[in-house]
């Protein structure tokens, strides 16, 4: 019974037996790559924190409420969003909402930034950290 895999039953092996180093290498790095998306995700530094708060508060708030309560946008209270999908938040503040006010902010913000902007929401914390 062989026990090479098809993926590398095409690459020549070397007198022991072991796959040559540069495909070993590729093959490691295509793992990490496909297994690793979350170690990729990082919080924001606590000055970019503190721009996206002011963000929340000045251009969200212009739509939304100065307290998010709801306005020409509706409410980013964590109670009122508590019901819809973070993805869902997520690409509505990315890619906007189509035949409403609410711009795409992809120009201005990283998924990671809207991420975290999600978070903070959602646990409540709205445009003043009560921690």
């Amino acid at each position: 019974m062989d026990s090479k895999s098809p993926i590398t039953s095409k690459v020549s092996r070397s007198a022991t037996g072991r796959l040559p180093t540069a495909f070993r290498m590729r093959r490691f790095l295509l793992l990490l790559f496909l297994f690793s998306p979350c170690l990729l995700a990082s919080e924001p530094e606590a000055e970019r924190q503190k721009e996206l708060k002011q963000l929340l508060k000045n251009d969200c708030g212009a739509c939304h409420g100065m307290t998010l309560k709801g306005g020409l946008g509706p409410s980013l209270l964590a109670k009122d969003l508590k019901d819809k999908p973070e993805d869902f938040l997520v690409t509505t503040i990315l890619e906007g909402r189509n035949g409403t006010a609410m711009p795409p902010w992809k120009r201005f913000l990283d998924e990671d930034e809207v991420e975290w902007i999600v978070k903070w929401l959602l646990e409540d914390r709205g445009v003043e950290d009560r921690r």
